[in-house]
């Protein structure tokens, strides 16, 4: 009888203690969250164990810690720190589903958890891992859509999510038939868009977080890179103060081709060892110098990164870069040396990596001219650029690559320079020679005379350019081209 007894009051303390488990998103957990997307991650993590005392029952600071956990893997890639906190992740998820069902906040917060897990397993190669946590996301984000449809935080998950499935290059395919979702640009966008520009209270508190997605997909996917830049200007998105977005407009910034930005922007952030310590500024900074071929400074940055990242993402392409700047300096030791370093040190996931490993097994060196050619370009460098290749033409280069890749740089010159007529002649020529080529360039060419035509509201040529590109098959970069392409069929059709 007594033992019976004690087995009935167990369980009533068993579901009394779970019901009194409560989201509780209060001043100190909101602090707490604008201080860890700020990236003062030590800061959020103080503000925290703060809230923590005044409820030990709030689940708030639990999904709170699991973007401490995110930032801090995704940035740094410590494959060590992924070893002790992967249990961590686990544990939380379940802590999480012992909070209240019917609150918002239950689906909401597993949602985010899976996918912080997701995101973080891609990083350590762990892709069907990903994939099964992507759905369990999905899941989560779309029955709370259903159960509270006025809760706002959803759209910035469910948005997000939306949109990627719209754009899963063939490559992929295998993660839209486990979700079981097709996407749509369109709608994914216009419901992050919603969100973004609201002066709901949720959309107010989550800006930051809010503001990084946006603009990475408005960049990437909608392809509105020039109204990216002028969205941070016009949000007045603090660049100096917040390192996440001072991030993201940097990266952005040079991946727009403004090399100056992004330089000003990295060296003017706030520099209080309050924040969050990563190598990605070493990375990007190492790329501004490159791209305006200050070699030596390149050289300094980008060895500065592979010294103190414990990562492998991109770490195969960092060593490609440092290989380039001394073949360009005449030190052809160090330059193989570090070739040596692309074959052995980082992984392949990325298809710049793969690139950057091809090359090396090829022994193969590119041009020296139109490398540096292509460096200030990519940089945004155009003037300085022409007068590389000044008085050379196709016939002044010997092997067919070097002469393809020549033409394919006058067609991006000229297209940064809005000179549209001369670019697509160019891009034209580029398909017609190197289409069955394993180098990217006639499947960029056909992206790039698409994105002129979208751009010039042709939308019919647009396609039939985009589609031309997914053709193509066998050469550099297949799956992320393939994936501005649909993204770009998606734009056009509305989808």
């Amino acid at each position: 009888m007594k033992k019976g007894l004690a087995i009935i009051f167990v369980l009533l303390i068993s579901v009394f203690s779970k019901a009194e488990k409560v989201y509780e998103f209060n001043s100190t957990c909101q602090q707490a969250y604008q201080e860890i997307t700020k990236l003062k991650l030590n800061n959020g993590l103080a503000l925290l164990e703060k809230a923590k005392k005044q409820n030990p029952e709030n689940l708030i600071p639990v999904i709170l810690e699991s973007y401490v956990d995110f930032f801090e893997l995704f940035f740094n890639e410590d494959a060590a720190e992924y070893k002790v906190k992967k249990h961590r992740i686990d544990e939380r998820i379940d802590i999480l589903k012992s909070g209240p069902e019917n609150s918002p906040f239950y689906n909401f917060c597993l949602s985010v958890a899976y996918a912080h897990k997701a995101v973080i397993a891609i990083k350590f190669g762990e892709n069907f891992t990903a994939g099964i946590d992507v759905r369990k996301s999905y899941q989560y984000i779309k029955s709370n859509k259903k159960q509270f449809p006025t809760f706002t935080p959803n759209n910035l998950l469910y948005g997000s999510l939306e949109t990627v499935m719209g754009t899963i290059p063939k490559g992929y395919k295998w993660i839209t038939n486990l979700l079981g979702m097709k996407g749509s640009v369109a709608e994914g966008m216009q419901t992050l868009r919603n969100f973004n520009y609201s002066n709901d209270p949720y959309a107010r508190l989550m800006n930051t977080e809010s503001a990084f997605i946006y603009g990475y997909l408005l960049f990437h996917i909608e392809n509105k890179k020039d109204e990216t830049l002028q969205f941070i200007k016009d949000r007045k998105l603090d660049i100096v103060n917040n390192h996440l977005l001072a991030f993201m407009a940097a990266n952005l910034s040079k991946n727009n081709r403004q090399t100056e930005v992004a330089k000003n922007i990295i060296l003017n952030r706030n520099k209080s060892s309050e924040y969050f310590q990563t190598e990605v500024w070493n990375y990007e900074l190492g790329y501004c110098k490159l791209h305006h071929l200050e070699i030596a400074e390149a050289i300094q940055y980008f060895e500065q990164f592979v010294k103190n990242f414990k990562g492998k993402f991109y770490v195969k392409d960092v060593y490609q870069k440092i290989s380039w700047c001394y073949y360009l300096q005449g030190n052809n030791a160090a330059a193989q040396a570090a070739r040596n370093n692309v074959i052995t040190k980082g992984n392949t996931i990325t298809d710049a990596d793969k690139l950057a490993l091809k090359e090396a097994q090829s022994g193969k060196w590119p041009n020296a001219l139109l490398l540096k050619a292509r460096m200030l370009n990519d940089g945004g460098y155009n003037g300085e650029a022409v007068q590389t290749l000044a008085g050379k033409t196709q016939n002044s280069f010997s092997k067919e690559e070097d002469k393809l890749e020549f033409i394919y740089r006058l067609a991006r010159i000229n297209d940064d320079l809005r000179r549209d007529t001369e670019a697509i002649q160019y891009y034209q020529t580029v398909i017609q020679l190197g289409q069955q080529r394993p180098e990217y360039y006639a499947a960029r060419s056909a992206l790039q005379i698409g994105l002129i035509y979208e751009r010039k509201g042709n939308k019919a040529e647009a396609v039939n350019y985009f589609k031309k590109c997914m053709d193509m098959e066998d050469h550099d970069f297949k799956n992320s081209l393939d994936q501005k392409a649909k993204a770009g069929i998606a734009r056009c059709k509305g989808e």
